[in-house]
């Protein structure tokens, strides 16, 4: 079996990443961290130009038809440099949420996807797992849970209050709204109930899945910009790079990374052809990334000595976005009570062929 990227999934990932490279840099970031909004709509417009926004609308509503494993190294890149912007949640999660509506649905699916996949409109999804909502100032459209249901609503249907985080790109927010059926488009009903508890699951998932993409992507650059400080900055006349201590704790991030690429790519690959193991692999991925990311920050701020912290210093970007995603979309201890059903279950089928197939 061949478990490697196709050479237009890779093609495509290195375009992107040399946009990213270029112009979502620190300095570009600092300065939205002073604007009013904390986004772009320039920058939103490029992406929507290179035809982000759009993989995984399906075609009959003008986008890519791609899916998750398509956008996977994608994501990771848009972790890489910190992208402010709420691409990954909204290819993630928003998009597939608004295409698995039923067909009563049809007209407002037409609208939104059509209008996402020019980059027309913004899309802030509330998990009922997420206590706050990302992005949902600058939102067209907020897709809300109430139970199961989910509720469409317009930026003049709700009250907003940010609640600042830890990441100054972070733009989180408590949203006040009152459900109704004019809002409601999915999950009314006993006969719905089942189909709205599956759209936040399936949305629960996917939204791990890209929040595990981002961290593995935010555990590389904070290895790249250690090992580049490491080198800079000497000590005894030496680079303290080439003392062995130094050299461990990138090591030791280093490791994890190589060990969390597999778990997450086959997270993503049972996302996109919904394997029965989707939940399992999802929260495996999420784990392992977090972790490597949790340790690219702890050790990369004693690389950097007591600065690693300050304002002034790039690392503290990258850090402070690994830290506020750590809770998103689940804690580290609700993906690990995932594995732990799976594996204690009474059905389970552990051992090559099974939990290695």
């Amino acid at each position: 079996m061949n478990f490697t990227f196709t050479e237009d999934q890779l093609m495509f990932h290195d375009s992107v990443k040399s946009f990213l490279t270029n112009e979502v840099t620190p300095e570009r970031i600092r300065e939205l961290w002073e604007s009013e909004t904390g986004r772009s709509s320039e920058l939103w417009g490029q992406l929507a130009e290179l035809g982000l926004t759009a993989m995984t609308v399906p075609e009959a509503f003008g986008g890519l038809g791609m899916n998750e494993l398509d956008f996977v190294l994608l994501a990771e890149e848009c972790g890489y440099t910190a992208l402010p912007e709420a691409l990954v949640e909204t290819v993630m999660v928003a998009v597939p949420l608004i295409s698995s509506l039923g067909d009563e649905q049809a007209e407002f699916k037409e609208t939104w996807l059509s209008r996402i996949a020019t980059g027309e409109a913004r899309v802030a999804v509330g998990h009922p797992d997420n206590p706050l909502v990302p992005d949902a100032h600058v939102a067209d459209l907020l897709l809300l849970a109430n139970g199961d249901e989910v509720h469409a609503l317009s930026q003049g249907q709700v009250q907003l209050a940010e609640n600042p985080s830890v990441d100054p790109s972070r733009k989180l927010f408590t949203v006040e709204w009152t459900p109704s059926t004019e809002t409601l488009i999915s999950g009314a009903g006993i006969a719905d109930d089942t189909a709205g508890k599956q759209l936040w699951q399936d949305a629960l998932d996917r939204g791990a899945l890209a929040v595990a993409a981002q961290q593995l992507g935010l555990a590389r650059k904070m290895v790249d910009l250690s090992v580049d400080y490491t080198f800079e900055r000497k000590q005894f006349g030496k680079p303290i790079g080439s003392f062995q201590a130094v050299k461990h704790l990138m090591s030791n991030v280093a490791v994890q990374i190589e060990f969390a690429k597999s778990p997450l790519y086959k997270a993503a690959y049972s996302v996109a052809h919904g394997l029965k193991s989707r939940a399992k692999d999802v929260s495996h991925a999420r784990l392992v990334t977090t972790d490597a990311a949790m340790l690219g920050a702890k050790n990369g701020i004693q690389s950097h000595g007591a600065m690693g912290y300050t304002w002034e210093v790039d690392l503290q970007i990258f850090m402070k976005r690994a830290w506020s995603l750590a809770s998103s979309y689940g804690t580290q201890g609700f993906h690990k009570q995932r594995i732990k059903q799976f594996i204690l279950a009474d059905e389970a089928q552990l051992g090559a062929g099974s939990t290695f197939a």
